[in-house]
């Protein structure tokens, strides 16, 4: 027991000591794990920083805005689809087989399709449009000549639900489709009036189906073919004939001719009927004979326009006496004007005779030409009657 006791003892000094030790050494450990911390790179202590839209000062908050960004539709790319689906990009115009399928792809989120106007109205459904995320395709079966015309891509800006077409980014594609038995683009119509205005030029549309046709333009009566020059007449196979600057010579029956290999045509036939359209409404001048007349006196107030040769002007007249029924007497003429331009005096004349009191008031002269009307006045006084002094 003795033993055990001193051994027992010394054992728990032994047990002391050692754990003494361990604590030093471990304080002793961790003081150089500490040192390692502060002086190796990649381990320094993560610093906190300020976020988007928030002040690292203590006060009020501030908020950063964002500026929107509105995407922009890019220009599209129109494509036809051919078979084993290969894709052609489209130039001005192309040429589709009659009884051939058409397809055009055009790139764009969304995109929205124009076609010639009678297919808008009824293409027996034979028309297909189906817009997929990235792109819209058109397709067209059992296709004729009367198809042939303008198909036409817009790409569409959209914000929210609300879309609008960009005009300026579309693209268009004329497309033919050759008829072995139709070289003109068939109509309804066998006459077909068309004014010939003097200021606009005018377009005898005689569309082909094919861009190989050779087209001529022919007068009815006398029997000839008309000069196309590229000036005054100028011809676009996707358009037909312009006349450039109308002039009366050009009026009459005129009609279109194709030929193409041993096939030839002819077109509707075109009525062009000439109107001078003035530059500008006209310019009324207003005068009286007298702005002060005696009653029983005759009255005259005369309305003139000046203005360009062979345009017509319309007269109009608002006067007093017309409250009581009073008839309108008028006289119109026209005369020529001398010098260098071709002008013309247009009048009207209002005549009043045996004036009465119910005539004096304003007289209101309304000339009309195919631009517009303008209106002037007068206004006249009537005066009693001096009585002769008896002798």
């Amino acid at each position: 027991m003795p033993l055990v006791n001193s051994f027992g003892s010394k054992g728990r000094r032994v047990l002391s000591a050692l754990l003494i030790c361990a604590v030093i050494f471990e304080l002793a450990y961790c003081q150089k794990d500490t040192q390692e911390q502060r002086t190796t790179p990649g381990r320094r202590p993560k610093t906190s920083k300020p976020k988007l839209g928030k002040s690292t000062n203590k006060g009020p908050r501030t908020v950063i805005a964002k500026p929107k960004i509105k995407a922009t539709q890019a220009v599209p790319v129109l494509t036809q689809v051919l078979n084993r689906g290969k894709f052609k990009k489209v130039g001005d115009s192309i040429s589709v087989q009659t009884g051939d399928t058409l397809v055009l792809r055009c790139r764009g989120k969304p995109v929205q399709w124009s076609v010639p106007k009678y297919l808008e109205e009824d293409d027996d459904g034979r028309l297909k449009i189906v817009q997929h995320e990235r792109y819209g395709v058109l397709t067209f079966v059992n296709t004729t000549g009367a198809d042939t015309g303008e198909y036409t891509c817009y790409p569409m800006y959209c914000e929210d639900t609300d879309c609008r077409k960009e005009y300026d980014k579309a693209v268009r594609v004329f497309v033919f489709f050759p008829d072995p038995q139709e070289l003109f683009v068939p109509t309804s119509d066998y006459y077909e009036a068309i004014q010939l205005r003097t200021n606009w030029p005018t377009l005898l549309p005689c569309q082909v189906t094919s861009p190989e046709a050779k087209v001529t333009l022919h007068r009815e009566f006398p029997p000839v073919e008309v000069a196309v020059d590229g000036t005054e007449i100028s011809f676009n196979v996707k358009r037909g004939f312009t006349i450039h600057r109308p002039r009366p010579h050009h009026a009459g029956a005129l009609f279109c001719v194709a030929s193409l290999g041993n096939l030839r045509q002819s077109s509707t036939k075109y009525m062009l009927i000439y109107v001078n359209y003035p530059m500008a409404p006209p310019a009324p001048v207003i005068q009286a004979s007298s702005s002060s007349v005696t009653v029983g006196e005759n009255l005259r107030v005369s309305c003139s326009v000046v203005g360009e040769q062979d345009v017509v002007v319309e007269f109009t007249w608002e006067y007093p006496g017309q409250q009581i029924g009073r008839p309108l007497y008028t006289q119109e003429s026209i005369s020529p004007i001398g010098g260098g331009a071709a002008r013309q005096q247009s009048q009207s004349v209002l005549l009043v005779d045996e004036v009465r009191d119910v005539d004096q008031g304003a007289y209101a002269c309304t000339a009309h030409n195919l631009q517009g009307a303008k209106s002037v006045s007068a206004t006249v006084k009537v005066v009693p009657k001096v009585k002769a002094k008896k002798p």
